[in-house]
């Protein structure tokens, strides 16, 4: 990658959060650069357990996995559908606590909850704000209240580029050596290959091409695709069984170019998501439940520019009848985190997770009932989305 794009990059990121750009650095995948920070932290400290949760991808908690952790589950509060500070139990083998922006809900009580809790025990506070690059929680001061901020620029998420991700490393880590490791760890990564920097280049255009087959033919030709290492899915299916494709490494001088000429929308694209996400609340208030955090941060006036906007229906029954009449509307509606550990695993145990769990009641009826609606739409349309959700449920 080319000093100036990666330069370029860092600084931006630096600017919109008020931080310096030399604790960023760049990584192939966000997912990569949680397995580097983990596997240092196994190194410096020991294995332990990771406190995470399960109304997220499995790629997020493969990297735990991976690094030599167990990951160990924590109900979520159904107003940000984060970790309920008030529901985390860790002890002396935790090493780090997840505080996942679900949707790009930064929830600042949440932040300071688990805050507190890792700072409890000497754990690291991992912040997966892969939903909302450039946003991280901060306490009354302005501070991040993170050790390490995880940013992805992925499949899905607010840029468009498909690859990338950026970790934050905190210049003041209580443990400077375990700062020290990361940095080095961070700053040492290999540039990523040819083969993948031309699976990336491809990514787009087969994604079309695959779009506008008939859905079996698309998906017998995505899977052939994929065995033979032709395509790099957003997900892999080493992905489900608790692994990673691939080794730890940087963007390539074409992909950081790709970071860099996005970046500079990002802040218009925000503000478009947000005003969708107004749009929805208005129409949608009282029709179905919608997570408080983003019904105070509209009415607050400071809408949330959320990659989806995460509505619950009555029941599960309800949930895949919206999801179908939206499909019939030609509305792209999601699936965002239906089943646990999206898009589903081979054996729930691998990740720590025994379905049907008393300790995660609130995790497992939110995955029941969720359905997310687009906000990369104009707000004509989400307020036509909008009018569906409510026909379908008032009918």
């Amino acid at each position: 990658m080319t000093q100036h794009d990666t330069t370029t990059v860092t600084q931006e990121l630096a600017r919109r959060t008020g931080t310096e750009p030399g604790d960023w650095f760049l990584v192939h995948k966000a997912r990569y650069g949680m397995e580097v920070v983990l596997r240092a932290l196994a190194e410096h400290r020991g294995a332990g357990d990771v406190v995470t949760q399960i109304l997220t991808c499995a790629t997020a908690v493969d990297p735990i996995l991976v690094a030599g952790h167990a990951a160990v589950h924590a109900d979520v509060d159904p107003g940000s559908l984060a970790i309920d500070p008030a529901r985390l139990d860790v002890g002396e083998r935790t090493r780090a606590v997840v505080l996942q922006h679900t949707f790009g809900i930064v929830d600042d009580a949440a932040a300071r909850g688990l805050r507190a809790a890792a700072d409890g025990i000497g754990a690291l506070l991992l912040e997966d704000s892969a939903h909302c690059v450039g946003r991280m929680a901060r306490d009354a001061a302005g501070r991040p209240y993170a050790d390490v901020s995880i940013h992805s620029f992925g499949v899905e998420k607010m840029l468009s580029t498909r690859f990338g991700g950026a970790i934050w490393v905190a210049p003041d880590l209580v443990d400077g050596a375990l700062g020290d490791l990361l940095r080095a760890r961070l700053g040492a990564l290999p540039v990523v290959g040819r083969r993948l920097d031309l699976l990336a280049r491809a990514y787009r255009t087969q994604i079309r091409v695959l779009n506008r087959l008939p859905q079996r033919v698309a998906r017998t030709l995505r899977g052939g695709l994929v065995r033979a290492g032709l395509l790099d899915p957003a997900i892999a299916p080493v992905e489900m069984r608790g692994g990673l494709p691939y080794s730890p490494s940087a963007p390539s001088a074409w992909m950081t170019a790709q970071v860099a000429a996005a970046l500079p929308g990002l802040a218009a694209d925000e503000e478009r998501r947000a005003a969708c996400v107004t749009a929805y609340v208005e129409a949608l208030a009282g029709i179905v439940e919608i997570p408080s955090a983003i019904l105070d941060g509209v009415r607050a006036g400071e809408p949330s520019p959320l990659v989806r906007l995460p509505l619950l229906a009555r029941d599960e029954a309800a949930a895949e009848r919206l999801l179908a009449e939206l499909g019939s509307a030609r509305v792209h509606a999601g699936r965002w985190y239906r089943p646990a550990l999206f898009p589903g695993v081979e054996d729930p145990a691998t990740y720590g997770y025994t379905p049907g769990d008393p300790t995660l009641t609130t995790s497992e009826d939110a995955i029941s009932r969720l359905v997310n609606l687009p906000t990369n739409v104009t707000v004509e349309r989400a307020r036509e989305i909008a009018a569906v959700v409510r026909d379908v449920v008032s009918g």
